[in-house]
């Protein structure tokens, strides 16, 4: 059986990851509701973070058409790279997993359900909900 949209990513990130990036959501909420004159350049911020699925996105087109720039100029072996950035790309569509997942996760890349829950809760901080 093939993992929700919302859930995927987490179940393929290790639990400690998981619950890093949670506790940065909670210290962010704790720290806006002693400060919520500041919770709409927060909400800004937040719009504008890239989540997991757009930075993955943009890897994997960096690394394609460095391949096929590769391919082009240099060896047409190279030609292999961007089919193999193709094939993980799709695994990671169906199954939620790829290579560069746990690298860009380590470094504290959210899902976009992961960023949606700190915008509520800081409009509710707010008032908005």
């Amino acid at each position: 059986m093939l993992p929700t949209t919302t859930a995927r990513v987490a179940q393929h990130t290790a639990k400690h990851v998981n619950d890093r990036i949670q506790e940065r959501i909670e210290a962010s909420v704790a720290y806006f509701a002693d400060h919520p004159e500041d919770i709409d350049d927060r909400l800004d911020e937040l719009d504008r973070e890239w989540d997991i699925e757009r930075t993955l996105e943009a890897n994997a087109a960096g690394i394609s058409l460095v391949g096929l720039g590769l391919a082009t100029f240099v060896d047409r072996r190279f030609i292999a790279l961007p089919a193999l950035v193709a094939g993980f790309l799709l695994q990671h569509a169906v199954q939620g997993w790829c290579p560069p997942l746990p690298v860009f996760r380590r470094l504290g890349v959210r899902t976009a359900s992961e960023i949606e829950e700190e915008k509520v809760a800081l409009r509710r901080i707010r008032g908005d909900l």
